[in-house]
């Protein structure tokens, strides 16, 4: 049918305190089908994990035989350990029609838009409205030492370096505004040719009613 369609990979990127999290918290709850992609990772699970849900444990030589498989999205080496985002259950999930969600850095989006899942991603960046701005909310949370604010702010540059490599980019200057906006994006692109498949079929039995109709 026509209505039927696939899901979108959603990337959502930013610099740390530009409010990326909170924006991805409030789609979860506009959209309960939307689902977080679950990393693999090497290292061992810590108290209150679980496999599956938190991360998908796996021991390193797995890990590199779904990596040279092309098993993975994306995938990172980080102190020591492996991470990484496996395709099965993410096609699985789009082809159902269901979205998913994808926490990730400028690294981890490019390899995930250079993916086999490609046409069906959708990246978007979370700009602060400051620099200001973005050191006033890091050093509200009262969790870091000046010099790790410092360390900080330097990746969140490093981070926004690299806006121009995404779909679309959001000023979040205002968090209701700034959803209201990442809304309409995600329903514009749900509509996208490639994401509904059923498309064809509906023209071609359009075509046949119309030479049965008017022929």
């Amino acid at each position: 049918m026509a209505t039927e369609r696939r899901g979108l990979l959603i990337i959502l990127s930013s610099p740390s305190g530009a409010g990326k999290s909170t924006l991805a918290r409030k789609l979860m709850g506009w959209d309960e089908t939307l689902s977080f992609s679950v990393s693999a990772t090497t290292r061992a699970a810590r108290p209150g994990e679980v496999d599956g849900q938190d991360y998908h444990f796996v021991g390193e030589p797995e890990f590199k035989e779904m990596v040279t498989k092309g098993e993975m999205l994306e995938h990172a080496h980080v102190f020591g350990n492996f991470y990484g985002s496996p395709a099965a259950p993410v096609r699985t999930a789009i082809e159902a029609g269901r979205d998913v969600l994808f926490d990730v850095d400028w690294q981890g989006a490019q390899q995930i838009a250079n993916s086999v899942l490609r046409d069906h991603v959708l990246s978007i960046f979370v700009l602060p409205p400051s620099i200001r701005e973005l050191r006033r909310r890091l050093e509200e949370r009262g969790q870091d030492a000046p010099e790790v604010i410092a360390k900080r702010m330097q990746k969140s540059w490093d981070e926004i370096s690299h806006w121009d490599g995404y779909d679309y980019v959001l000023v979040n200057d205002d968090l209701e505004t700034s959803f209201a906006r990442l809304k309409t994006i995600i329903e514009a692109e749900r509509l996208r040719r490639a994401q509904q498949p059923g498309l064809l079929s509906f023209v071609r039995d359009l075509q046949s009613e119309f030479e049965e109709v008017e022929g």
